[in-house]
């Protein structure tokens, strides 16, 4: 008779004392979240990023691209400045609409 062994889980979701795989649910990973401390929550935020396929390695800076742009907007304006419309304006065309006016 061969000796059974343990297998690593894989990756797969933990055994619960029955042999069963444990999911947590939605609400109870809500619950969860706020027990967690910063850095499991650091970790959490990156996996999800990961999942995701987005990356906010800038902290909320802009890039320079970004930056170019904004110049050269602003740059457009001064050239223009009636061009544009206020916010006054643009809100009132956007609430007219939306109340089919």
């Amino acid at each position: 008779m061969r000796a059974s062994r343990v297998l690593p889980n894989a990756g797969l979701p933990p055994l619960d004392d029955h042999g069963r795989f444990f999911a947590m649910i939605k609400a109870e990973i809500l619950e969860a979240l706020p027990k967690l401390s910063p850095e499991e929550r650091r970790e959490i935020r990156a996996k999800l990023n990961e999942l995701d396929d987005e990356e906010w390695f800038d902290n909320g800076e802009l890039s320079e691209q970004e930056k170019a742009i904004i110049e050269a907007r602003l740059d457009e304006y001064d050239r223009n400045p009636g061009a544009g419309s206020s916010w006054e304006e643009t809100k009132a065309r956007i609430l007219g609409g939306l109340h089919g006016k």
